[in-house]
């Protein structure tokens, strides 16, 4: 197999995803997204005989742009720009949740201040307002008073970039001091981990602890919809226990498409990276036997 890996930055999850395809013999094509152009119909990285490209990219504008233009060059790319685009948006990632019957936090958006405001003593105290793009808990505020309610608001409004102008409200979720971060490749859990910490965000760049966590039938069926919901892939879907650690009863407040899994490979006796290449190889044979079926169609026709 011959794989193009798209990334801004090399991190401990790609080193461990490259370990493992050059120790199966696999070629690797590094794709640096800083040093690359891609025009409307060709780009100066050397994609023409890549089997598939691995978006990693740090940056999620890079990302979005970088894989798009290549897909429309014919290349198949994991995960496909259509799942990052839904992924990258919290406001599209929970539209995308809701409408396939997910269950999912009840969310607002709104687009002035006022609004905003309205949305907020409409949920009560605590709530939570979140940036629709942006990740490792970052930028997240639990709301617990108007007064503070009105000061992030101010700061949000005069902050400059459009997406800050966006007010993604939700309501705050009780959960037994942990969420659970699961990585599925096309809705089939690969491993899972609970995150867990004092702090009312849990993840794990924010320092929450993790450990194995079992996925259950409940979790698992929400798993394999919420993937299916955004588009599937290597995916990492978050969920939160509602009514206690042992009720069985889940929401899920995001799905991830560039997802990060060094602490899960620490947290679990799975071997993440291997699992990992296993679906890219299956992925790639069957992008290759879809080309050679088209191959075929294109002769008859002929």
């Amino acid at each position: 197999m011959y794989i193009g890996v798209l990334y801004s930055r090399i991190r401990r999850d790609e080193k461990l995803l490259l370990a493992e395809l050059r120790e199966r013999g696999h070629e690797i094509e590094k794709i640096d997204v800083r040093r690359e152009r891609f025009s409307l119909d060709s780009t100066t990285a050397n994609v023409g005989d890549l089997d598939l490209v691995v978006d990693r990219c740090l940056s999620t504008s890079r990302s979005l742009y970088a894989t798009r233009f290549l897909a429309s060059y014919g290349v198949t790319v994991v995960n496909a720009p259509e799942t990052a685009e839904v992924c990258a948006d919290k406001a599209k990632n929970s539209l995308a949740l809701a409408e396939a019957g997910v269950p999912t936090p009840a969310t607002e958006v709104a687009f002035t201040k006022e609004a905003a405001m309205e949305a907020i003593e409409s949920f009560g105290y605590p709530c939570v307002l979140k940036p629709v793009v942006g990740s490792w808990g970052r930028l997240m505020a639990k709301i617990d008073s108007r007064n503070a309610a009105e000061a992030i608001l101010e700061h949000k409004e005069t902050l400059g970039h459009y997406e800050h102008k966006v007010f993604y409200v939700q309501e705050f979720v009780d959960k037994p001091g942990r969420d659970v971060r699961v990585v599925a490749v096309d809705g089939e859990p690969v491993a899972a981990m609970t995150r867990s910490s004092d702090h009312w965000l849990t993840n794990a760049a924010k320092g929450g602890e993790t450990e194995s966590f079992a996925v259950d039938d409940r979790a698992r069926d929400l798993v394999e919809r919420a993937s299916e919901a955004v588009g599937g892939g290597l995916l990492g879907v978050d969920l939160m226990e509602v009514g206690g650690a042992d009720s069985g009863e889940y929401t899920v407040h995001e799905v991830n498409h560039t997802v990060e899994f060094k602490a899960l490979n620490e947290a679990t006796d799975v071997d993440v990276p291997a699992r990992v290449a296993d679906w890219l190889e299956r992925r790639a044979a069957a992008a290759a036997s879809d080309d050679s079926a088209a191959d075929d169609v294109d002769e008859v026709t002929i």
